[in-house]
């Protein structure tokens, strides 16, 4: 049960008295998490007692995985090396390594050569995997027997080795060479006769990802198929397992990803306040200067139809109007098919399908958005006179306009991503802010060619 108001306050008051071991007694009583969540209702000084207390909880490293980026840096470099090295030293091999990959490379290796030793080559064996790949990210401790073995001895040994293993979600049934031939899960285990052979109620065949393959690969089969640990195998044989903790942080870190790059900036590799300010605005810069460029253009169109606006000024004022439409447009549509894409909705071979929806829906949102311009044209111009005598063909161009432009912007939104995937880049590349630019820029064209139609031999 997460801390009270009533009970955050009488911690901070036993901080402030110096009563660390009661509040390390209190905290042993919550989740690592609800102990982390304190740290932002206290003050600077709260905050470095809170730390001196948290050291003495058996789950110190728990709570610590639970902090957020800048307080766990800050508790990192509190912490000294043996004593860190005492809280993880129980931990799973996976979380040690996460943990330690926060620290700077002296103190990494200091804090590594302190560890028990199996754990260390654990450890080690788990960093040799490249980053973001299924490896770097499993626990290497699983419940593995072989065929032959019995229910009841997989029972057996599972309750000796969970003090090890802490959640048991599968047992795993693989050959003398090592290699995964089945899997059960903890109920099969449990409603299954004793003395019946593994081999006879396992499920054959079970899904699972190579260690070189991509964390998000890994998040990808556990959603597909429900499951709770992915098994991780090299050339077959079961190296280790990824639990759903993990693969929720793969897709937490996936989905910021992509949100970083729709809203037209490079991903960040690290937490936003603990990025130096000189990298985040290099991260920031690229893409503002490419979309400044993109924009440039718009100028460039205008200035191609100078001639236009100087004899009916009165188009320079839908201007806004036009290209936002247009823009918004091409952004909402980017937004669902990368979304679509991320979540294996849409696939490259659905392009026609995704074309044909999106025709309709830009003619169609399209229509809506021009008969409200043409409606509000004319009520102003009847109201106040605003648009001269040929305020009609105005609005008709507006009408036509915004149905081509909105159109355009969906059509344009909605392929690019797909084009994008095609040529093995990121869908997510394909930004709102870049959709909206580049429809920026042709909607323009469009507008004033529209205009140069329905406007000529009158105001044009």
């Amino acid at each position: 049960m997460a801390l009270s108001g009533a009970q955050t306050q009488a911690i901070r008051k036993l901080l402030r008295t110096g009563a660390t071991a009661r509040v390390a007694r209190i905290l042993e009583r919550h989740h690592p998490a609800d102990a982390a969540a304190l740290f932002t209702d206290l003050t600077p000084a709260e905050s470095r007692l809170l730390f001196d207390a948290l050291l003495a909880l058996p789950r110190t490293a728990e709570v610590l995985e639970a902090l957020p980026e800048p307080l766990l840096e800050e508790a990192l470099r509190r912490t000294a090396d043996d004593r860190l090295a005492t809280v993880l030293a129980h931990q799973p091999p996976d979380d040690v390594l996460r943990l330690l990959d926060r620290l700077p490379e002296d103190r990494r290796r200091e804090v590594l050569d302190r560890l028990p030793n199996a754990l260390a080559e654990e450890v080690r064996r788990l960093r040799r995997y490249p980053a973001g790949s299924a490896g770097a990210i499993m626990s290497p401790r699983f419940l593995a027997l072989s065929r032959e073995s019995t229910v009841a001895e997989a029972v057996t040994e599972a309750r000796r080795r969970a003090p090890e293993l802490g959640t048991i979600f599968y047992l795993y049934i693989t050959d003398p060479d090592g290699r995964l031939t089945g899997v059960l899960s903890l109920r099969q285990l449990l409603l299954a006769e004793p003395d019946v052979p593994l081999h006879e109620v396992m499920t054959a065949e079970p899904v699972a990802v190579e260690a070189t393959e991509s964390q998000e690969r890994a998040a990808a089969v556990a959603a597909r198929y429900n499951l709770l640990a992915v098994p991780v195998t090299e050339d077959g044989r079961l190296v280790g397992v990824i639990t759903v903790d993990d693969v929720l942080d793969v897709l937490e870190r996936a989905a910021t990803e992509d949100i970083q790059k729709i809203g037209g900036t490079e991903a960040l590799d690290e937490p936003y306040l603990r990025m130096p300010l000189l990298r985040l605005l290099r991260r920031r810069a690229g893409w503002l200067l490419v979309l400044f460029l993109g924009e440039m253009l718009t100028a460039t169109a205008m200035s191609f139809f100078e001639q236009e606006i100087a004899r009916a000024v009165v188009l320079a004022l839908f201007v806004p109007l036009i290209i936002s439409s247009g823009g918004n447009s091409g952004s909402q549509a980017a937004t669902l098919v990368i979304r679509a894409l991320a979540l294996g909705e849409v696939r490259l071979a659905d392009w026609w399908r995704v074309l044909r929806r999106e025709l309709l829906s830009g003619l169609s949102l399209g229509t809506v958005l021009g008969c409200v311009g043409f409606l509000r044209i004319t009520v102003w111009a009847l109201a106040f006179d605003l648009y001269g005598p040929h305020w009609p063909l105005v609005a008709v161009t507006v009408f036509l306009a915004l149905v081509g432009v909105v159109l355009w912007g969906t059509l344009s939104g909605s392929m690019l991503p797909l084009l994008l995937r095609r040529l093995g880049f990121d869908p997510a590349a394909s930004s709102a802010p870049f959709v909206a630019t580049l429809v920026d820029v042709t909607g323009l064209v469009i507008y004033f060619a529209v205009a140069s139609i329905t406007l000529r031999g009158t105001l044009l």
